[in-house]
């Protein structure tokens, strides 16, 4: 790729504003926004945050679900050259408060939702947090939704107490003067510390630079560019303090002077009328978001009319989900690849040459080898599995305060992923599985992602999760769980018989648990990390070995 951009976040949302200023830029709930409302939107926030002493280089907290305040305090934390630091709202108090620790927030934004900002208000006051901005929801609701709920939603809203730190929105907008400009040096300069559980497992903050951000979206664009043309609509139904979220609605909606529709949580059914009502062009989604529409009774062909694409990302998307949900959409699912570290897309299957099983070949400017998991960290050769390494200019400078022991790169410049796969002869990237996930199975590598797709061949299976459990004889042993499509039945049996046609023994699942959900993350990704917390509980109790789980 030919160079960084030396702009900034905000730079881009100006010159957006300048070609498009009365193009609808927010949709939330039918309440609209132009591209002129959201700049000086943006410019009163950032004279407010101003106020309350924050300067280039300092941390903003943004604890908020899917709202027009996302994107105005997003950029107004880049028009003052500041740090968002991306937190998922329905933490809890502990997970909140470390993250508030471990970034040094200075100012914490919230909505006046109880539900998700009790827990990080208290952490924000059990930490150094020097003030906690709150946001009304109902004054982002177009004006009956607005009094309707006030009206019957009182009791689910912060009653705030008097408090130096707590500032209600209205009044940090208050101020009318303009905060003076930043000079920001794109490469150097971090925008975003997006919280990452890294390749090891313990949450870190990726620091990710203007030039990193926008570079990515440079890359989105030309490899999309050709078939995603005109004037687009995308649905923001992945919360935007997802990496995943933030690039492929904010800001390529921003980039590309898109409207932005914007959703507070996900509903199979109220994420079905919006693309309806909007005309949605582009859906970013994850794999159990496309099972959930594929099951949602109201779901038709003509709410997809005017789709260009859907992006897939976050998880592994299974072939036969993808087919379906090609069919019923008519249009294509494209899956993409890339982790919080790399802004985040690292790879995408063309629109026009999907390539089953693979989530697509490198963008441009990305260099991807794949090189042996043990020391020298040798490249391997074509179809030989290997860990994922990457060098390109979206890929984050590093972590936040993590010891330099733990350097995630290599001694010539590529990021470690974690992951395990293989690239083909025509540089399409295959996943096999991440490190930590590997069974250690009698000596040999078992991956459950390919036990997984096994088993999602079979017509009866919605959902699955493969872990590795302790066995006596091999020391590790497959265990899948699996929930079943409704409407269809099938036995532990039929399952196995059914995996074995495309696994090896030694990959053959001990055994098979039937389950009527699996745990998700909020943005809809199958949680191995929730569902080994309720295993390890389950095999605590007393008659845990005398029960099977089903």
């Amino acid at each position: 790729m030919t160079g960084l951009s030396d702009g900034s976040l905000f730079d881009m949302l100006e010159a957006t504003v300048k070609r498009s200023p009365n193009v609808v830029a927010v949709d939330f709930m039918g309440k609209t926004c132009t591209y002129r409302e959201l700049l000086d939107a943006v410019e009163s926030a950032a004279t407010g945050l101003y106020a309350l002493g924050v300067r280039k280089g300092d941390r903003v907290g943004l604890c908020l679900p899917n709202t027009p305040y996302s994107v105005k305090l997003f950029f107004a934390i880049q028009r003052l050259g500041a740090i968002a630091v991306n937190i998922n709202p329905l933490y809890v108090e502990h997970e909140i408060k470390q993250v508030l620790g471990t970034s040094g927030v200075k100012v914490l934004v919230v909505t006046d939702l109880a539900l998700v900002a009790k827990s990080a208000i208290a952490a924000a006051k059990a930490s150094n947090v020097e003030r906690i901005v709150v946001c009304p929801f109902a004054d982002v609701l177009p004006w009956m939704k607005s009094v309707l709920f006030r009206a019957l939603k009182s009791k689910e809203l912060l009653h705030l107490t008097p408090d130096k730190r707590l500032i209600r929105y209205n009044d940090l907008i208050a101020d009318k003067h303009r905060a003076p400009s930043v000079k920001i040096e794109a490469a150097h300069d971090v925008a975003v510390f997006q919280f990452t559980g890294g390749t090891t497992g313990v949450p870190k903050a990726a620091m990710l630079t203007h030039a990193n951000l926008l570079s990515n979206l440079k890359q989105i664009d030309h490899h999309i560019a050709a078939t995603v043309t005109g004037q687009q609509v995308i649905l923001g139904v992945l919360p935007l303090f997802h990496v995943f979220a933030l690039m492929t609605v904010m800001l390529l909606g921003v980039e590309r002077g898109a409207t932005m529709v914007l959703l507070p949580r996900f509903d199979a059914k109220t994420t079905l009328d919006t693309l309806l009502r909007t005309k949605t062009t582009l859906l970013p989604a994850v794999p159990t978001i496309l099972t959930a529409l594929l099951r949602e009774k109201e779901i038709n062909k003509e709410c997809f009319s005017k789709i260009v694409a859907v992006i897939s990302g976050g998880a592994p998307l299974p072939s036969a989900l993808r087919r379906q949900f090609e069919e019923m959409a008519n249009c294509p699912v494209i899956e993409g690849y890339g982790l919080s570290e790399t802004s985040p897309v690292l790879t995408f299957n063309p629109l026009n040459a999907v390539r089953d099983g693979s989530c697509g070949t490198a963008v441009e400017g990305t260099e991807i080898e794949i090189r042996n998991i043990d020391p020298p960290h040798e490249r391997l050769p074509l179809g030989q599995p290997g860990e994922v390494c990457v060098r390109g200019p979206q890929v984050m400078l590093g972590y936040w305060g993590v010891d330099s022991r733990e350097n995630p790169f290599t001694e010539d410049g590529f990021f470690k992923t974690g992951d395990v796969g293989y690239l083909d002869r025509d540089g399409y990237l295959f996943l096999v599985d991440r490190l930590k996930d590997i069974i250690l199975c009698g000596g040999y590598n078992v991956y459950p992602h390919v036990i997984e797709e096994a088993l999602y061949r079979h017509p009866a299976v919605l959902e699955t999760i493969v872990l590795g459990v302790p066995d006596s004889y091999r020391g590790q042993a497959p265990k899948a769980f699996v929930t079943v499509r409704e409407g269809f039945t099938v036995t532990e049996k039929e399952l196995l018989d059914h995996v074995s046609q495309y696994v090896s023994k030694i990959e053959r699942p001990r055994e098979i648990a039937f389950r009527d959900s699996l745990p998700k993350t909020l943005i809809g990704k199958l949680s191995k990390k929730d569902l080994i917390i309720q295993e390890n509980l389950q095999a605590q109790q007393p008659d845990a070995a005398a029960r099977k789980v089903s």
